[in-house]
C-alpha cells in the first residue's frame, strides 16, 4: 500500500513520526505529549460538546 492511498490517520501518523524524529524529540517526551494530545481530543468527542 502506498501512502497516498493510505488512510487519513496513517498518513498523519507517518507525518508526525517524521516531524518528531526530525527534531529529535526523546520519545519520553513525545509519549508524554501524545497522552495530553490524546486527553483533550478525548474530551472533544464527550457528549455535549
Amino acid at each position: 500500500m502506498s501512502l497516498e492511498t493510505a488512510p487519513e490517520e496513517v498518513r498523519l501518523a507517518v507525518d508526525l513520526i517524521m516531524l518528531l524524529e526530525e527534531n529529535n524529540i526523546a520519545p519520553q517526551t513525545v509519549l508524554a505529549a501524545l497522552a495530553i494530545v490524546q486527553q483533550d481530543f478525548e474530551k472533544k468527542l464527550a457528549p455535549g460538546d
